[in-house]
């Protein structure tokens, strides 16, 4: 299985969240039930990047390479439309639904 570094988008304080896992979609899941504490409170997120890195070593370096200050730049210049859409969103105050709401 592929090892994956993504990147969140809080849309409550328009800060990332960077992370590392071997099984996103379990991962998103553990994130949108609030499953993990340093982004419990932090909710609703945007997944906004993930890459997939055959090697675990590599996918770590990745990882710490954007916690960085200069890879959270690096992300902000790269994803740049995508953060301006959601920021325009957050600022207009347009109605994010809860993910973690059951719509059945």
């Amino acid at each position: 299985m592929p090892h994956c570094v993504y990147v969140l988008l809080s849309l409550k304080d328009k800060r990332f969240y960077i992370g590392y896992s071997r099984n996103l979609s379990q991962r998103m899941l553990d994130h949108k039930y609030g499953k993990v504490i340093s982004t419990k409170s932090r909710w609703p997120f945007e997944l906004i990047c993930c890459e997939f890195h055959s090697k675990k070593q590599d996918a770590h370096r990745r990882e710490k390479y954007y916690e960085a200050s200069v890879g959270k730049k690096g992300l902000k210049l790269m994803l740049r439309e995508k953060i301006k859409e959601l920021n325009e969103e957050i600022d207009n105050h347009v109605n994010i639904p809860d993910p973690r709401a059951d719509n059945n």
